[in-house]
């Protein structure tokens, strides 16, 4: 079985006394069937699954607004019997009986001894639907991605390679990462891109690599019937026409990672606004996620996003690689700068960033840009820590340009950046001549890229947190 994160928040969601109805929130095949299945197991906790859409029957029982009278139909129905503070009840694919989800309501007000977890592939669209109340107040989410590079290293029997990354402090940092070790993370880190963090496609590549093959024929199998799958779910939201343009920009999408996002470059054929209620849809189902500009004058973020301008993410860097065609070997023999222009690093920092603060937070992400005439400058993404506004810059080489973060540090008066890339990590004290005159004195913080998953953390340290 596999080893994530979002297992330990469970496990705390558990013994909580101000327990809420859980509703975990992500894409297809991110895992969140397996997750439930995997924590009730490590928890010795029986596990009562109920299936809505593939047991359409089951709904009625949620007809009834008294817990005691749906667990009683539930039982009659399946034949497995529900005792509140033993049993977890799990209500699997629950956009497929909207009524189920009202129901939340009356297990957290009537029953709150019972342990409810409900998830759905599609379940945006349910949460999203206004012909029937939501328990607003009385349910919690769980937001959940792709597998992160951590949990990749655990499932491939690297537990001491994870555990290194999520210990290593601070101040031992410059020491803890000799060329050898280095190149071995940035081997698997590789593997990781090829393969992403779909479940399903971690658990075929780790058990096919010790073929001939490699597993890689096999991973390619599972990623398109993915693909294939995400195509299909077109047909429940959309139709016709509609469902053509969704297509194109789910096609489209792997390729345009890291440019500013602009319909034309999806279909010239098309307005602008069937193409944007299109990516609305896929953003929905969590395929694709905008990171919009933010002008980044402090926190929180959002309040001075410009939805107009924006990038976008794929939901997964492994499904994007089989998009684009790529595979070890391209990863392996060519220079990364110049794959996909840099593409794959930004979703692969990006995809983690998405998903670096608590399970219960929407995941969101924003980057800042100036397009003033001779003098535009980008950073391609911006983390908070605290009150604080960090700017971030993702570099697919060992070297590049910081001229865009310097110009942010001026503007907004800060003195801390981040950098991600394929060096060995290090944490600089710097002054650098502005081209527009004046000295910047500042600390940068420059990791590895597969240090993403601990940037948080190492922040937070340099901040003396």
């Amino acid at each position: 079985m596999l080893k994530r994160r979002e297992t330990a928040y469970l496990e705390e969601w558990a013994v909580r006394r101000d327990r809420k109805p859980l509703v975990i929130r992500g894409a297809r095949q991110v895992g969140k069937s397996t997750l439930v299945r995997e924590f009730a197991r490590t928890a010795g906790r029986p596990l009562v699954t109920v299936d809505l859409e593939r047991n359409p029957e089951l709904r009625e029982a949620f007809t009834a607004r008294y817990p005691a009278r749906i667990l009683s139909t539930l039982t009659l129905l399946t034949g497995q019997t529900i005792v509140p503070g033993t049993h977890l009840l799990f209500l699997d694919e629950i956009q497929a009986a909207p009524e189920a989800l009202a129901a939340l309501r009356y297990f957290y007000e009537e029953a709150p001894e019972l342990h409810v977890v409900a998830a759905g592939s599609l379940v945006e669209f349910a949460l999203a639907d206004t012909r029937f109340s939501m328990p607003v107040g009385r349910i919690e989410y769980l937001h959940l991605g792709p597998l992160t590079f951590e949990d990749f290293l655990d499932a491939m029997g690297h537990p001491e390679l994870s555990a290194h990354l999520r210990a290593v402090p601070l101040s031992d940092l410059e020491d803890a990462f000799p060329d050898a070790v280095h190149q071995r993370y940035a081997g698997l880190l590789r593997e990781y891109w090829v393969v992403g963090g779909l479940p399903e496609a971690v658990s075929g590549y780790a058990q096919g690599r010790e073929n001939t093959d490699g597993g890689f024929p096999h991973l390619g199998r599972i990623q398109q019937s993915v693909m294939a799958t995400y195509r299909d779910d077109f047909n429940k939201y959309s139709h016709g026409s509609s469902r053509d343009r969704l297509r194109m920009v789910f096609d489209s999408l792997p390729g345009l990672v890291g440019r500013k996002f602009k319909y034309v470059g999806v279909s010239r054929d098309h307005r602008a606004a069937e193409l944007a209620d299109a990516l609305r849809l896929l953003c929905m189902a969590r395929i694709a996620y905008k990171v919009c500009r933010t002008a980044a004058n402090g926190v929180p973020l959002a309040a001075e996003a410009n939805a107009r301008h924006f990038k976008c993410l794929f939901m997964d860097i492994g499904l994007m690689c089989a998009a684009l065609h790529l595979d070890l070997f391209d990863l392996r023999t060519h220079d990364l700068t110049l794959v996909n222009a840099g593409a794959l690093a930004e979703q692969f920092i990006g995809q983690h960033l998405l998903h670096s603060g608590p399970g219960y937070e929407t995941p969101a992400l924003y980057y800042w840009a100036r397009e003033t005439k001779n003098a535009a400058a980008e950073v391609d993404y911006l983390m908070t820590s605290g009150a604080q506004v960090v700017p971030v810059e993702v570099k697919a080489g060992a070297t590049g340009s910081l001229k865009s973060l310097h110009q942010f540090l001026k503007e907004k008066g800060n003195a801390f950046g981040l950098r991600f890339n394929a060096a060995t990590p290090s944490l600089l004290h710097d002054s650098t001549r502005l081209a527009n005159g004046g000295t910047l004195d500042y600390h940068l913080l420059s990791l590895p890229l597969y240090l993403v998953g601990q940037a948080q953390r190492l922040v937070r340290e340099f901040r003396g947190e």
